[in-house]
């Protein structure tokens, strides 16, 4: 919208849909009524316009494939969240005071390519988020552009004054200001206004130029957010420290902050000294003689007496190893001298009452890949990059602005490649900076190595210790696996070691692999702590509380993920506990694939028997690990099948049972194999839901849908009673599945989507594409193409993010039904090939999905004209419903052959 109306870098090339789409786009996630959108589209309505509306919709969704429209009674609603619109993007950034990323989001003229009623309405409203942007976080360039534009825009004017004022050009400041009162004049017969007025007032009283301000090499990139913010507060407050881990960014921003500032600044250094005082003497350039009466001879009363009656912003860099002299000199010139600011950099704050902190974080993604960019061409010029190895090269280096100009150096002499596959080994590749830089800036090691000295020995005893920790850790974790006190770990976050974000706390990757060159062994320990945790979330996984404890175990993730992998290697028992305590948080959150391959993994370490004692645990790996397993799968699933027969009590996590179930399929009739699985289930509420949930899917399975039914019907409302939104969300599918199967297309679009809303909630990616899919099935019944295929490529497109090859081949057997009921047989045959290089073996999912996929193809080739290969398909399809005693799709598809033959 801001510019060209663009959908993922690309043009709508007809007129009249592209400005359907800016209008869908500008009201984003609301409802535009069918008389507004022919209204904004037509002049002179043609007859019939709700029907040519209606065209105009399919043609967009067929020109621009993955948008989301959707129709309702009162008109359309496009599905789209602010951050994929870029004027709502653009407004929320502004709103936060990010106005400089705002307005780095615009590509010229608001719908610059859009011609239709509505647009010129739009465009003002547009128009007014852009003055917003270029008042608050404009270049000097960009405001006088914007203010040829609209020349009688007072607020416009005095923000480009200032901005001239800032960049030391006051006679064009003046300037100006006279073209402005004489158009005010000539046009509306005013004077300037107050505010305009003001802003010239500022630029008359301009005082003395900058002084003692560092001059700079390279360009500033990346921190237009940081600089606004910062020279707003020093404005604001009489001191501001700049805070964050060596090599951010820090004195660079601060000497940026300092040119802007009209007065006297004066630049002071102090990392080559312990004298804090004399220092800032020597930084205003004041003669020690001559100050103050005879007897007066302390170099602090010097120094108080010489800023007694300035107006001066003291820039005070490095005050991290004289922190407490710094506190102590820069606390008594504040208190003493009412007209100085200071703006100072330092590991640590300087702990002074009225202090204002701002932090300086790593550079984000685009900030980081434009230094990067930036730096590289300035030492190989005409040099290009993928700008996603960049991005991600400057991910792994964790945003640090010195990092990444080491990096960027380095391409004078390597490949981009090269450089990001030996970051493993960072501080031997970033190792050669520049020879003017202080030598703590000139290596990635001296840099964290400055910061290392600066601690006391418990601080790098709990540095070194906190290496352990994947992912970062909450305090209770901190505390216990490293056993260390809270004061020690707040003092590490105070100096820039360690981040705070929320309760949790994290090391840069860079710092940490520093600090792991001295760190002891606790992996063991790190692995047994969070074993305990996951033991002590898993029956709260099945509760009320389910959200809560499923996000405790996401946030760390990557250290559940880490300890399983040592354990792996190291402690294979500790690893089969920790698979098996983990098996619902994995299977809730969606992450089957992701925990088959560990539970593989730790089978792989076990060899063919358990250990001992873990028989259970065993047995779990065994059900888990059917997506990815390799061998003998039969013979796998019935050693899983006697270990569970030998359970006398139900097992300690009673997920074990569904998936036991899951593995061996669906009993028939009243066998007692359908009893033995019974009696290994629980007598809690949750065990009690899932036996109802059982026995509606092997009435479903048997052929009776009404009973079906109306055991998943019980079994989701017993699930929602207990809190458990995954088991309610598995019976809600089955119930969409069950309306599919009748023709019921608007039933089963409101059970998919209550159970699709449920698994939003958990995060369960793979299971939110499984009821993508349903979704477009119903939408496909209901004769909705459009909107089937946009749902098919959607579920595509979370089935890859997830690795789940077997949904995806759910996805791409969606698209063959698709492509056959549009008659387009080839793309039909193409997509079931697709879906069947992607059923791993053995597992029971793929098999079901093998047979449906051969259904598929039977129907394509009876459609296409050959019932030789369709009654072949069809057959194969039989089999394997009858192998899985699946009755439903064993009728559909003895109804399909008996089609056949009569024909």
């Amino acid at each position: 919208m801001l510019g060209p109306v663009l959908v993922d870098g690309v043009e709508v090339a007809a007129p009249r849909q592209r400005a359907l789409l800016a209008m869908l786009v500008f009201d984003a996630g609301r409802i535009v009524g069918h008389d507004q959108l022919i209204g904004g589209l037509y002049a002179d309505p043609p007859a019939g316009a709700a029907n040519a509306l209606q065209s105009q919709v399919s043609r967009l969704r067929r020109a621009v494939p993955g948008l989301v429209i959707e129709h309702h009674p009162a008109g359309y609603r496009l599905v789209a969240g602010p951050s994929e619109v870029d004027h709502l993007h653009c407004a929320e950034l502004l709103a936060a005071g990010r106005a400089a990323q705002a307005l780095a989001l615009w590509r010229g003229p608001a719908l610059a390519d859009v011609d239709a009623p509505f647009v010129q309405v739009a465009r003002q409203n547009l128009t007014e988020v852009l003055i917003g942007c270029t008042l608050s976080g404009g270049t000097t360039a960009q405001l006088r552009d914007l203010l040829a534009q609209h020349p009688l825009r007072e607020d416009l004017r005095a923000a480009l004054m200032r901005s001239l004022h800032r960049d030391g050009r006051q006679g064009e400041a003046l300037e100006v200001f006279a073209q402005g009162r004489e158009l005010l004049a000539g046009e509306l017969g005013v004077d300037p206004s107050p505010a305009l007025a003001a802003a010239h007032l500022e630029v008359l009283r301009a005082q003395a130029p900058h002084r003692g301000v560092p001059a700079q090499l390279t360009s500033f990139v990346g921190r237009d957010e940081d600089l606004r913010r910062v020279s707003k507060w020093l404005r604001d407050n009489r001191l501001v420290t700049l805070i964050g881990p060596g090599g951010t960014g820090k004195t660079r921003l601060a000497v940026e902050v300092a040119h802007r500032e009209p007065g006297e600044v004066a630049f002071v250094d102090l990392s080559a000294t312990t004298d804090v005082a004399r220092a800032l003497l020597d930084g205003l350039g004041v003669r020690e003689a001559g100050l103050l009466a005879a007897g007066a001879v302390g170099v602090e009363d010097r120094l108080r007496a010489a800023l007694a009656a300035r107006d001066v912003v003291l820039v005070v860099d490095n005050c991290e190893h004289v922190i407490d002299d710094a506190a102590r000199v820069l606390g008594a010139v504040l208190a003493s001298c009412p007209d100085v600011r200071v703006l100072a950099t330092s590991r640590e704050p300087l702990g002074i009452t009225g202090e204002t902190l701002s932090p300086v974080a790593a550079l984000d993604d685009d900030a980081a890949t434009r230094l990067f960019l930036d730096r590289a061409q300035a030492v190989k010029p005409g040099f290009h990059a993928d700008l996603g190895v960049v991005a991600e090269v400057c991910r792994r280096l964790d945003g640090i602005a010195l990092a990444i100009e080491l990096a960027a150096a380095r391409v004078r002499t390597l490949p981009l490649a090269e450089i990001a596959a030996r970051l493993d080994d960072r501080f031997r590749l970033l190792s050669k900076g520049s020879r003017t830089a202080a030598p703590r800036h000139r290596t990635l090691h001296a840099v964290v190595e400055w910061s290392w000295e600066l601690l006391t020995d418990a601080e790098r005893d709990l540095a070194a210790r906190f290496t352990v920790f994947s992912g970062g850790a909450r305090l209770d974790a901190v505390t216990a696996v490293c056993q260390s006190e809270v004061d020690t770990l707040t003092s590490l976050a105070d100096k820039s070691l360690v981040e705070v974000v929320d309760d949790r706390y994290r090391m840069l990757d860079t710092i940490r692999a520093f600090c792991a060159t001295h760190a002891p062994d606790l992996a063991e320990r790190h692995a047994r702590w969070f074993l305990e945790q996951a033991q002590r979330a898993e029956p709260h996984l099945r509760a009320h509380d389910q959200i809560a404890w499923l996000s405790r175990l996401a946030a760390d993730h990557d250290n559940l993920v880490a300890a399983v992998t040592w354990a792996t290697r190291h402690k294979v028992r500790l690893a089969l506990e920790l698979v098996a305590a983990l098996a619902t948080y994995y299977w809730f959150r969606g992450l089957r694939t992701e925990a088959a391959q560990q539970a593989e993994a730790v089978l792989h370490a076990c060899g063919e028997t358990p250990p001992h004692g873990h028989e259970q645990e065993y047995a779990l790996c065994l059900l888990i690990a059917w997506p990815v397993a390799t061998g003998d799968q039969s013979a796998r699933i019935r050693q899983a099948d006697a270990l569970m027969d030998r359970l006398v009590d139900p097992p300690r996590y009673p997920i074990m049972t569904m998936l036991w179930g899951m593995a061996l399929g669906a009993p028939q009739g009243d066998s007692q194999v359908w009893n033995r699985r019974v009696r290994l289930l629980g007598d809690d509420p949750w065990s009690a839901a899932l036996a109802l949930a059982g026995h509606g899917l092997v009435a479903r399975l048997a052929g009776d849908p009404a009973a079906a039914a109306d055991l998943l019907a019980h079994a989701a409302a017993a699930f929602t009673r207990i809190g458990d939104r995954w088991g309610a969300a598995l019976a809600f599918n089955q119930l969409g599945e069950i309306a599919l199967t009748r023709g019921d297309a608007a039933g089963a679009l409101v059970h998919i989507e209550r159970g699709r809303g449920l698994l939003d909630e958990l995060g369960a990616t793979e299971d939110t594409a499984e009821a993508v899919i349903g979704r477009a099935q119903a939408t496909l019944l209901a004769g909705d193409v459009d909107g089937a295929r946009t749902d098919f490529r959607l579920a595509l497109t979370l089935a890859r993010r997830a690795g789940a090859l077997v949904v995806q081949a759910g996805a791409h057997l969606g698209l063959a039904e698709l492509a056959r009921v549009t008659g387009d047989y080839a793309t039909a045959r193409q997509e079931c090939d697709q879906a069947w290089e992607r059923c791993p073996g053995g597992w029971y999912g793929p098999d079901q999905m093998r047979c449906h996929i051969a259904v598929e193809r039977g129907r394509v080739a009876k459609a296409a004209g050959d019932p030789v290969l369709a009654r072949r398909h069809f057959e194969d399809a039989l089999r394997r419903a009858v192998g899985q005693r699946d009755h439903v799709t064993e009728t559909a598809v003895r109804a399909e052959l008996a089609a056949l033959l009569a024909t």
